[in-house]
């Protein structure tokens, strides 16, 4: 194992570059950085999202691979199950949907994980944090996927597709894999016992040398993904809501076609700068989760309420990135580390605060010029007792939420279907057939209503999509 190690460690050698020492690994990120900037300035979203689906299927075929290899490492499920029931004291510790037990004297949670972590997690920070690729109140790049579908129809079903293979399918290799380092690597990896890394040193120690470098492109396609879409997404916003709409307003398509494609070069330079101020990955989770930590409830209410302004979100990012940044240095140090009930302490904090924050900047500023809002109106007709106001200044009069109960129903439904498909799909992976066939059968229901919801669903609504 060691001499494979150290032919993993030189197989990325440092590059002498105009008398610089430039590190291998800089120079095979840098390699992938600039490919993806070349299909993403040249080609567009419909690159992005191409190499999207083939990246996806290289980087699931090698984590599987994978997976499959550190079964057979600690001698197959069984010893696997085994082990982690001896690891963690009790199988349901170990492998249980939801960490939790009752006892006679109430529900108790496992040491790892305390009661108010879990019921923040479960029942808070879904709608209450944003980060890329979960926002709350819609936005982001699902949202850029959705308007680039060919219906809304379309949109919605591609959405639920992702949201199955993103929360259902892609987990399980990563963690049975994660699970099997447990047992192989108890004491984590070298000097600081980090548990972490023993995902990467499983794939150099248990993979044989073409699958090793099968799982390194799996890795650079993952990576790849990734920054083409923020690429993508950022040339974006910045053609679109700054460029074309406050310098540009009246070019061709051609020209901001030209645009993006150097916005597209600018935001990879500008990325490469701030990549040379982060110390670690973490850092650069940390500040997008402060910046976005208390702003899902004003970015959900601003489809059902017509008098949130852009200061009201706004004043929301800043009051969560200022109170959550602020609990950070004043409760974590509070709990031991690592304690998970800091960080609930701290998200339940920032959302407190940040919200009497925008609620009071709402209602001391004044609200979108009614031009706007009726605007808006005709092009979503969100409906409700929200935009009631509105709705009847214009002719309207007072309409419910498009779809009705149906809506909630199909909410609910998806929610079913995701997550019986991921404990349905581990059930079946662990072993345990019946739990897992009936969770699965949950899932086709829920997908099966869904799919009853879009025959029923009436045509769109007259009016929708004008502008006065």
């Amino acid at each position: 194992m060691a001499s494979r190690r150290r032919r993993c460690a030189d197989s990325v050698r440092d590059v002498n570059l105009l008398g610089f020492n430039v590190p291998g690994e800089v120079i095979a990120v840098g390699i992938c950085f600039i490919i993806t900037v070349a299909y993403s300035a040249g080609a567009g979203m419909w690159a992005v999202l191409w190499t999207d689906l083939v990246q996806f299927v290289i980087k699931m075929s090698a984590v599987i691979v994978l997976a499959v290899y550190a079964v057979r490492a600690v001698g197959g499920m069984d010893s696997l199950k085994a082990g982690l029931t001896t690891h963690f004291g009790s199988a349901d510790a170990a492998l249980s949907v939801l960490p939790v037990k009752i006892t006679p004297t109430g529900i108790e949670a496992y040491a790892w994980m305390p009661l108010l972590a879990l019921a923040v997690f479960l029942s808070v920070q879904w709608w209450a944090a944003w980060y890329p690729g979960a926002e709350p109140g819609g936005g982001g790049y699902v949202a850029q996927r959705i308007f680039s579908a060919k219906t809304e129809r379309d949109g919605v079903l591609a959405t639920l597709f992702f949201n199955v293979a993103h929360y259902a399918i892609r987990p399980w290799p990563w963690i049975i894999t994660g699970l099997c380092t447990i047992l192989l690597y108890p004491a984590g990896i070298g000097p600081t016992h980090d548990h972490e890394a023993a995902y990467v040193q499983a794939f150099v120690d248990l993979l044989p040398t073409p699958w090793r470098g099968f799982m390194m492109a799996g890795f650079a396609a993952a990576y790849m993904s990734t920054v083409g879409t923020q690429l993508n997404w950022g040339a974006s916003y910045l053609v679109n809501d700054f460029y074309k709409r406050f310098l540009k307003p009246r070019e061709t398509e051609k020209h901001y076609v030209t645009i993006s494609r150097w916005a597209t070069v600018f935001l990879f330079l500008a990325s490469a700068v701030v990549t040379h101020y982060l110390g670690t990955i973490e850092g650069a989770w940390k500040f997008l989760l402060a910046l976005g930590s208390g702003t899902g409830l004003v970015l959900i209410l601003r489809w059902y309420w017509w008098r949130i302004n852009a200061w009201s979100e706004i004043s929301a990012m800043i009051a969560s990135f200022i109170v959550s940044v602020s609990a950070i240095n004043i409760i974590k140090p509070r709990f031991p580390a690592g304690d998970l009930r800091a960080d609930a302490w701290v998200m339940l904090v920032t959302v407190a605060v940040s919200t009497v924050v925008w609620l009071g900047v709402t209602f001391a500023t004044k609200p979108e010029p009614d031009r706007v809002l009726e605007s808006f109106y005709r092009r979503v007709r969100p409906g409700g007792p929200g935009w009631a106001v509105v709705s009847e200044r214009i002719g309207f009069g007072r309409e419910n939420i498009p779809g009705g109960a149906l809506a909630w129903t199909n909410w609910i439904a998806g929610i079913v279907a995701v997550y019986s498909s991921l404990f349905g799909i581990g059930k079946l992976v662990l072993g345990n057939l019946a739990p897992g066939l009936g969770m699965l059968a949950i899932a086709v229901v829920a997908f099966a209503w869904i799919a009853r919801s879009f025959r029923e669903e009436p045509a769109t609504l007259p009016g929708v999509g004008v502008t006065a």
